[in-house]
């Protein structure tokens, strides 16, 4: 029921509004200052005024959703911290506490975490645990507490993934309704560097040396024994993720029977596949996602690869120290605009975002353009 549901809301996506991008690239043309002079801030501007079709847009309510959950690959050793830190985390945020909450109170965006598997059934005010569905029926997030261990199983099966894909759209549709104009995607659970580098490998066919970093901070032991767990994983699926898709349509394959949704569900991680849905939701509901690290970064890959055009919807924010990230943005044809070296997840280099895009907003809606000054346009050769 779940995949009927998400085929038939991605087949109500429309592209970004052309017209709105050209009206607001000439807007921009007109306003004093050297052509381009704010460079892919400008872009992106125009890029989310043709998201929301209109040129004069605005960016007052800013949110940034945390998807909490836990990993059954913790117990294979590729972590410094067991997965109870996940729901001390989730804690926090809820309590306003954690590096992120802190960071968003400085550009006033508000901070919200979900439960899409915390291995704790957790009851806390202020933690998402269900979203509203389209029926108006109470939809619980979470498929269930937390996923397996794919050394010895997949990680999920393909209802379980299903499931969290349709709540993350949900989660979207609830930010529609609150009237929130722009989404940064954040993340929490412990184990998630190793789910997105093994999905790295298998999406953009890349050697395990190429998408396993230190996560947050492993020793050079734990290091090894990462690489090692990402190797045997990737041999381990190869077989069946690379299996022929079946067309069951005249316009797209299911879902089901995608080489990334198999790839999501041997080896991911519900954090993830909640963002997969997330980013279709921005489509949806013409909302601008934003993409924080590598674990966003995957999720971002696999939402375009199960339904195509949704990166159009999406905003790069950092480039970041998993040596996967920038990759998996290339591979969407996105270009990060702060170069920090970040890697401590939560959605915090995405939150960065936000007051660069308030900077070039205020340039964009009130600075004077060249008839104020008497000044003769530059003009584009």
């Amino acid at each position: 029921m779940n995949e009927q549901i998400i085929r038939s809301l991605y087949k109500q996506i429309n592209k970004p509004d052309q017209d709105i991008l050209k009206k607001s690239r000439e807007h921009w043309d007109n306003v004093a200052k050297p052509l381009d002079g704010l460079g892919d801030m400008e872009k992106m501007i125009s890029k989310i005024a043709a998201i929301k079709g209109t040129a004069d847009i605005s960016l007052g309510r800013k949110k940034v959703l945390v998807l909490c959950a836990d990993n059954g690959i913790v117990e294979e050793g590729i972590s410094q911290s067991g997965s109870e830190v996940t729901a001390i985390v989730a804690e926090s945020i809820t309590r306003s506490g954690s590096s992120v909450c802190r960071m968003a109170a400085t550009c006033g965006a508000l901070v919200e975490a979900a439960d899409m598997g915390i291995r704790q059934d957790l009851e806390l005010p202020g933690l998402l645990r269900y979203a509203r569905d389209i029926s108006g029926e109470d939809y619980l997030l979470k498929p269930s507490r937390g996923t397996e261990n794919f050394l010895k199983k997949p990680a999920m099966t393909s209802a379980q993934a299903l499931h969290a894909i349709y709540a993350g759209v949900l989660l979207a549709k609830r930010e529609y309704e609150l009237g929130t104009d722009i989404i940064a995607s954040g993340e929490m659970g412990i184990g998630n560097t190793t789910t997105s580098a093994a999905m790295a490998c298998l999406l953009l066919d890349l050697p395990v040396s190429e998408t396993v970093g230190r996560g947050a901070g492993l020793t050079d032991d734990k290091l090894l024994r990462k690489r090692a767990v990402v190797e045997e994983a990737v041999t381990k699926y190869s077989g069946h993720i690379n299996e022929g898709e079946e067309v069951t349509d005249k316009e797209r394959p299911a879902i089901t029977d995608n080489k990334a949704f198999r790839i999501l569900t041997d080896l991911g991680g519900y954090d993830i596949a909640g963002m997969v849905g997330l980013f279709l939701g921005g489509a949806i509901y013409r909302i601008p996602v934003i993409i924080d690290g590598v674990i966003s970064a995957v999720a971002a890959v696999t939402a375009e690869r199960l339904f195509p055009g949704v990166k159009d919807y999406m905003l790069a924010s950092h480039g970041g120290r998993e040596p996967a990230h920038r990759l998996l943005l290339g591979e969407l044809g996105l270009k990060p605009v702060i170069d920090g070296d970040l890697a401590l997840g939560e959605g915090s280099g995405a939150v960065m975002l936000f007051p660069l895009l308030d900077m070039a907003l205020s340039v964009y809606k009130s600075a004077a353009d060249f008839g104020d000054i008497g000044v003769e346009n530059y003009k584009r050769s």
